[in-house]
C-alpha cells in the first residue's frame, strides 16, 4: 500500500506567478512531483527540523531559475546533496499516483484506509513558528501491514474469490429460477370414472412462494382449467399463453379401459407422452413472471389438496361446445376482417409468424419421419439379431457357430440403441418442434386480440361519428330536448373512442415485450435442442461402434 499525499493551492497562489508566494506558510507551498521510493526527500519534507527546510519568513528567497526545469517550474530543487530525485522526462506530466513511501494498511470501523503519515510540518512560517500543526487523523488509527501473517485473509485477494462473489450475489438475491417436474403417473380409479394423477414438485428460490421444495397432486384436468383460468385473465392484455397438452380421447379411453397390471406398450407410450408435455408446459409457464405471479398458478403449484373439478375442460360438455363455437366464429373473423396495418413492425412480424409456423410444420412431418425410420431401423435389427441366433444354433462349425451367436448378441445390443435414440428423436426433436407449433397458434391469437381491439376502437369512431351528426341535426332542427341528451351521448363515446384508443396502443406495447421474450426463448429452446441432439447421437454411434469393436475379434477368429 501507498501513501499520496496531494496538496492542491489556487493558480494565484503559486510562487511562479504571485510574487507574494514566499510569505505563504509552508504547507501552502507546491509539492514536486513525488520522489522515487525509498529516497530521504520525504523525510526530509516532513522533518521537525527547523533547519531542514527554511522558513519563508526567515528566508525570503526562493530558488534560483536557473535551477528549475523549463518544462517543470514547480519542481523545487534538492534539499540536499544527498537527495537524488528521480529523473523527469520534460515532456511528461507529473504523475501523481506514483509512490512517495511505502506505508502500511489501516483498518478502522472494517474498511481499509490509507494510514496517517506524521506530518509535523516544519515550525514557523506566516510569524507562527513554534506554533502546533493541524491533526489530520485526531483518532488513533490501528496500522496493520499487508504482509500475510499467519492464516490472516488478504482483504484484497479475498474480494475476488469465488466465495466472496457468490456470498455476494446471494446477498443481492442472485437470479430467480424455478423449475418444475411432473413424474409418477397414478391410475385412480376403475372404469370410466378414472383419471391420471402426476406428481408435480416444484423447486426455486422465488420470494413470493412459501416453500423453496415441494411437491403436489394435480389430474390432467387440473393442467387444463389452469390454462383456461390464464387463457381468461392474459391473453386480452398482450400475454403470450403457452398452449396445453392436447386431450386424446383415444389414448384416455384405452387408459381407462385397461388396467395397470396388463397395460400395453402404446398405453404406457402414450402417458409418458403425455407427462413429458404436461412437464415442458409447466416450465414454459413458469419462465414467465406475469404467469407464475398469478394467483391461480400459485395455487395449482402449491395448495397440497384437491382443486375444485375444473368441468368446462371435457369436450363433450356444453362449455366445450361453446368453445368450438367461439373458435368458428373467431376463424370466420380472422377471414372476413382485414385490418389496414399502420405499424410496420406488425406487418413484418406477422408475415414473418406465417412463414415461421409454414417452415415448423415442414420440419416437424421430418422429424416425424426420421424418427419412424429409427423404429423400424430398431425392429429390423431385432429381427436380423433373431434370424442370426437361429443361424448360430443349426451351424455345425464351431467357431462360425460362435461368432453367428456374438454377431446375435451384439445386434440386439445396437438394436437397443437404436431404439433409445428413436426416443431421444422423438422427444427432444419431434415434440419440441410440436410445441412450438402449437406456440406459434398462440402468439397468432395473441395478434388477433389486437385486431380485436382494434375492431373496437374503430367502432367506436364510427358510433361518434353518427351521435355528432344526431346532434347536429337536433341543433339544426331546434330540438333542444334532444340536443341536451345528444351531448351526452358524444361525451360518452368520446370517452369510450379515447380508452380504445389507449387499450390498442397498450396491447400494441405489451405485444413487442413479449416477442422480444418470445424471441430469446425461441433461440434458446431450440439451441438447446439441437445441441442435446448432438449429444445423444454422438453418445449413441459411440456405443455402437464399441460394440461392433467388441465383435472385431471374434470374427477374426474363425478359422
Amino acid at each position: 500500500m501507498r501513501l499520496y499525499l496531494i496538496v492542491s493551492a489556487s493558480p494565484s497562489l503559486c510562487p511562479g506567478d504571485n510574487p507574494q508566494a514566499t510569505h505563504l506558510p509552508r504547507a501552502w507551498a507546491p509539492l514536486a512531483r513525488p520522489p522515487p521510493h525509498g529516497s530521504r526527500l520525504t523525510a526530509d519534507l516532513f522533518s521537525t527540523n527547523p533547519g531542514a527546510l527554511k522558513s519563508p519568513v526567515s528566508e525570503q528567497t526562493t530558488t534560483p531559475e536557473d535551477q528549475r526545469s523549463p518544462e517543470d517550474p514547480l519542481t523545487p530543487p534538492p534539499p540536499a546533496a544527498s537527495l537524488t530525485p528521480e529523473p523527469h522526462n520534460p515532456g511528461t506530466p507529473p504523475d501523481l499516483f506514483e509512490s512517495v513511501a511505502e506505508g502500511p494498511v489501516v483498518v478502522q470501523g472494517g474498511s481499509p484506509k490509507l494510514s496517517s503519515v506524521p506530518l509535523d510540518l516544519p515550525a514557523g512560517g506566516n510569524g507562527g513558528e513554534g506554533k502546533q500543526q493541524p491533526t489530520f487523523f485526531p483518532t488513533p488509527l490501528q496500522e496493520v501491514s499487508l504482509e500475510e501473517e499467519g492464516d490472516e485473509p488478504d482483504i484484497f485477494d479475498t474480494m475476488s474469490s469465488p466465495k466472496l462473489q457468490l456470498n455476494q450475489a446471494e446477498g443481492d438475491g442472485g437470479d430467480e429460477f424455478i423449475q418444475i417436474t411432473v413424474s409418477d403417473p397414478q391410475k385412480i380409479g376403475d372404469g370410466m370414472s378414472s383419471y391420471m394423477a402426476y406428481k408435480v414438485t416444484t423447486k426455486t428460490n422465488v420470494s413470493y412462494f412459501r416453500k423453496k421444495h415441494w411437491s403436489v397432486m394435480r389430474r390432467f384436468s387440473d393442467f387444463l382449467g389452469l390454462h383456461r383460468k390464464l387463457v381468461e385473465k392474459h391473453l386480452h392484455s398482450g400475454r403470450v399463453i403457452p398452449p396445453a397438452p392436447e386431450k386424446s380421447a383415444i389414448g384416455t379411453t384405452k387408459i381407462k379401459l385397461g388396467s395397470d397390471k396388463n397395460a400395453d406398450s402404446g398405453s404406457l407410450d402414450f402417458i409418458e407422452r403425455r407427462r413429458a408435455a404436461l412437464e415442458r408446459y409447466m416450465n414454459r409457464t413458469s419462465t414467465h413472471p406475469t404467469l407464475r405471479a398469478d394467483p391461480d398458478f400459485r395455487e395449482f403449484v402449491e395448495l397440497d389438496a384437491e382443486l375444485p373439478r375444473a368441468t368446462q375442460t371435457s369436450a363433450l360438455s356444453s362449455a366445450g361446445v361453446l368453445r368450438l363455437l367461439n373458435r368458428v366464429g373467431e376463424t370466420v373473423n380472422k377471414m372476413t376482417f382485414k385490418m389496414d396495418e399502420s405499424d410496420q413492425w406488425f406487418e413484418e412480424r406477422t408475415q414473418q409468424i406465417e412463414s415461421l409456423d409454414a417452415q415448423l410444420r415442414k420440419l416437424h412431418a421430418s422429424m416425424e419421419r426420421l424418427v419412424n425410420y429409427r423404429r423400424e431401423l430398431a425392429l429390423s435389427t431385432a429381427a436380423f439379431a433373431k434370424a442370426t441366433a437361429v443361424l448360430s444354433s443349426v451351424e455345425e462349425h464351431s467357431s462360425l457357430s460362435r461368432a453367428l451367436h456374438q454377431l446375435s448378441e451384439s445386434t440386439e445390443r445396437t438394436q437397443t440403441i437404436h431404439h433409445a435414440q428413436a426416443d431421444a428423436d422423438f422427444y427432444v426433436l419431434s415434440e419440441n418442434t410440436k410445441d412450438y407449433i402449437q406456440l406459434i397458434s398462440a402468439v397468432k391469437d395473441v395478434f388477433h386480440e389486437r385486431v380485436k381491439t382494434f375492431q373496437t376502437w374503430q367502432h367506436a369512431q364510427i358510433t361518434l361519428a353518427k351521435k355528432r351528426e344526431a346532434k347536429a341535426k337536433a341543433e339544426l332542427a331546434g330540438r333542444m330536448d334532444k340536443v341536451q341528451q345528444a351531448q351526452e351521448e358524444v361525451t360518452e363515446w368520446e370517452g369510450k373512442v379515447e380508452r380504445s384508443q389507449e387499450e390498442f396502443e397498450r396491447i400494441s406495447r405489451a405485444i413487442k415485450k413479449e416477442m422480444e421474450q418470445f424471441d430469446v426463448m425461441r433461440v434458446k429452446d431450440f439451441r438447446d435442442m439441437v445441441i442435446k441432439y448432438l449429444e445423444d447421437l454422438m453418445t449413441s454411434q459411440q456405443q455402437i461402434i464399441k460394440v461392433w469393436e467388441t465383435f472385431i475379434p471374434e470374427a477374426k477368429a474363425i478359422s
